[in-house]
């Protein structure tokens, strides 16, 4: 027999249903899994170039495409394994692409920072700080000319709101009251510089009033609180009442890249937000309120693993790209 909801219940368990949330637990075991399966392999010499690893910021992934429908876009990051995984895609063409094969996402040319998912609404992954921005207030005017209604969730870090495309995009959403959620996973470094040292204002969110747009900063790793703030948001989109700017507070483990030797932090530091893990956090919030146990979790867990180690084996197994499609799928403008 369902469980009777009632008013003072947390939003997320009003919103969503029980098996709804312990789909939101998977994905986040599943981002975090997949990346530590990546930084594995990338040690052992199996995956070259190098990647950006989002553990510690599962939540705020997650928790932020709860609120969108499955034809809703999103634009993400160079930091992007994590909005790719919470959007739907398959882990198994993701490391493909890691991998450089022929089955991942885009046939091996993209790698760590450009995974794109278009039929799932993931618009790309953007190597350029502050570069899938824009991209995002294309989609959204394109929602809107076309009337096709969907919205569109634009993630970015901390480094990228003072970049000049920040600035531009969310004032042309506002004149426009274009369909778009910015979301700032704000994660505290912009590669070694602290936002206290980048950036002129406390809270990014601020920003949000120079552009006559909703701003809400919010803890990140909190499920309840992050699935809220970006509910209100997307539905006050969808409805056309315009962008708003959300600044998710989170946190990155591991260093900015595999080449980061985390000089600027301390391990106190890391250590302190590690003793936070937004995964157990959520976990506890679900056993709480009865909507799992301690077994099913490790049953959720397990799960997981397995799918990481097929997924990683189906990308080891996978073609090469042959020599002779080189410039297949390059264009250019010829002209006339």
């Amino acid at each position: 027999m369902a469980k009777q909801k009632t008013q003072n219940e947390p939003f997320a368990l009003k919103k969503y249903s029980s098996e709804q949330l312990k789909g939101a637990l998977r994905k986040m075991y599943l981002i975090r899994k997949f990346e530590e399966g990546a930084e594995n392999c990338y040690t052992r010499g199996l995956i070259h170039g190098t990647m950006h690893l989002s553990i510690g910021q599962e939540t705020s992934a997650v928790g932020s495409c709860m609120a969108l429908a499955a034809d809703d876009q999103i634009t993400s990051t160079h930091r992007g394994h994590g909005h790719c995984v919470a959007k739907g895609a398959d882990v198994s063409r993701m490391f493909a692409e890691f991998f450089g094969k022929e089955t991942g996402y885009c046939k091996g040319r993209g790698g760590s920072m450009h995974i794109a998912d278009v039929e799932k609404g993931n618009l790309g992954a953007n190597g350029i700080v502050a570069g899938g921005i824009p991209i995002a207030v294309g989609a959204a005017l394109t929602s809107k000319r076309l009337k096709t209604g969907k919205v569109v969730l634009c993630f970015f870090g901390d480094g990228a709101n003072n970049e000049g495309a920040f600035h531009e995009s969310l004032n042309m959403a506002s004149i426009w009251k274009l369909p778009v959620v910015f979301i700032c996973e704000n994660n505290k470094y912009g590669m070694s510089t602290s936002v206290e040292r980048s950036t002129s204002i406390k809270n990014i969110s601020e920003r949000a009033a120079s552009y006559s747009m909703p701003g809400v900063t919010v803890d990140g790793n909190d499920f309840n609180s992050i699935t809220q703030v970006v509910d209100t948001a997307v539905e006050n989109a969808r409805r056309g009442n315009g962008p708003s700017l959300i600044e998710s507070l989170t946190y990155r483990w591991r260093g900015h890249s595999k080449s980061d030797r985390n000089r600027y932090r301390t391990k106190k530091e890391i250590n302190e937000w590690i003793d936070r893990d937004p995964i157990v956090r959520f976990s506890s919030f679900l056993i709480a309120n009865s909507v799992l146990n301690a077994d099913d979790i490790k049953k959720i867990e397990a799960s997981v693993e397995a799918e990481i180690e097929a997924a990683i084996e189906f990308a080891r197994s996978s073609p090469d790209p042959l020599v002779s499609d080189v410039s297949r799928d390059v264009y250019t403008e010829v002209q006339a």
